[in-house]
């Protein structure tokens, strides 16, 4: 599954956010990660993700699609992630 999760978290909590983020998806710009994961791993990120937010004061969004191509995607602007550098 192609899943984009942006985030709005307490400026304590951004760093903790987005390092876990990190192990899972891509980096595309400030709180923001795509990539693709499986069930299982949106389950596993949801609990971890439980365990770091303040639930009465933070936000995470998960938009989850079939795969990547059934999203159109289009960037104005400066592309922040540079892709041609993901291995």
């Amino acid at each position: 599954m192609y899943v984009i999760i942006v985030y709005d978290v307490g400026e304590k909590r951004v760093n903790k956010v987005c390092q876990f983020l990190r192990r899972y998806l891509n980096w595309i710009q400030n709180s923001v990660f795509e990539g693709e994961l499986t069930i299982s791993e949106i389950e596993k990120i949801k609990l971890e993700l439980r365990k770091i937010i303040n639930l009465e004061e933070d936000s995470i969004i998960f938009y989850m699609f079939r795969s990547e191509k059934a999203m159109k995607k289009f960037v104005m602007g400066v592309s922040k992630a540079d892709m041609g550098q993901i291995i």
